[in-house]
């Protein structure tokens, strides 16, 4: 029988009223996405409302959807843009309107909106296994790049050193704490600043700030993570650093070591740390001290807006 093919509108801008239909769209799109990878057990579960609102308002402006005349949700596309950092993620078109074309357009979307805004690196990240992503964004003049591997710690340990948490201070302060933080981030990759994160992460209870000194009373280091539950329903499980940045090497695992401690000192089973390959000398330490591989992603830029050289260490998680 024929059908017609359903019309697209858009782009809108996403709403916290959309979390229910985006969390059903979501869920759907990678359950199949596994399906065709082969994991036909897998079922991906709703995310936490609290998520999605983190990752609504951090895109602000750059949260996207289309609908079909029905009014229902028929892509999304989350844009995010810290500073001269832009990447995209989550995105994702319906199961049944895929192969039409429309996820090409909600990423040249993205794109279109980056760029202009002084965005010096635009990126995504995909499963490394799955050459129909690879090869579908490759189309688009995305290039592939180093990986980003997820390690996990079982039952995180105190032996840490102890950092300061950005909570603990006062609102005046709390705005310096901030601004030292983004001028940290501006040194070691020129342009990047999370000072979106950081605030969404404290205002939303999603998490907190560790932060590393010197001796002099500079900030060294800073991680912000976020302990609340990743997935709908569910108790907190773990804690997930999400943006990592620091001087040197050695004050990175320190700041790991810090927010270990924050981990065992809240009762969470594990702790989660997205590492980009980048920094083999990090991610070699960290698999030295118990560290376990548990997933892993394919970064990818667009041509012409890579990453820029570090002047330290910054990871940077690409998902929410």
């Amino acid at each position: 029988m024929w059908r017609s093919e359903p019309t697209i509108t858009g782009p809108e801008r996403a709403t916290l009223g959309d979390i229910d239909a985006l969390n059903r769209l979501f869920s759907e799109a990678f359950t199949e996405r596994y399906r065709r990878d082969g994991l036909s057990g897998v079922r991906v579960p709703y995310l936490n409302p609290a998520v999605w609102r983190f990752a609504i308002e951090d895109a602000g402006a750059g949260a996207f959807l289309w609908r079909d005349t029905r009014g229902d949700i028929i892509a999304f596309n989350m844009v995010h843009r810290s500073g001269a950092e832009g990447w995209m993620g989550p995105l994702a078109v319906r199961t049944d309107c895929q192969g039409r074309g429309h996820g090409g357009e909600i990423v040249r979307h993205g794109i279109r909106w980056l760029a202009p805004q002084g965005a010096m690196t635009i990126g995504l990240e995909t499963m490394p296994r799955t050459i129909e992503n690879i090869g579908f964004y490759s189309q688009l003049g995305f290039v592939p790049h180093h990986l980003t591997v997820t390690l996990q710690r079982e039952k995180p340990r105190r032996t840490g050193v102890a950092g300061e948490r950005l909570s603990d201070y006062v609102a005046g302060a709390n705005t310096t704490v901030v601004a030292e933080c983004r001028a940290l981030a501006n040194v070691v990759v020129h342009g990047v600043d999370f000072s979106r994160e950081v605030e969404l992460t404290l205002e939303l209870e999603l998490g907190d700030v560790t932060l590393l000194r010197d001796g002099a009373g500079v900030l060294r280091a800073f991680a912000v993570w976020h302990a609340a539950p990743l997935a709908q329903g569910r108790a907190q499980e773990d804690l997930r650093i999400l943006k990592l940045v620091a001087r040197t090497h050695a004050d990175a695992v320190d700041a790991v070591n810090a927010v270990e401690r924050e981990a065992a000192t809240l009762g969470v089973d594990r702790l989660s740390l997205r590492c980009q390959t980048r920094h083999d000398e990090l991610y070699a330490a960290l698999i030295a001290d118990g560290y376990r591989v548990q997933w892993t992603d394919l970064r990818m830029t667009l041509a012409g807006f890579s990453e820029q050289e570090r002047n330290g260490v910054m990871l940077s998680n690409w998902e929410i």
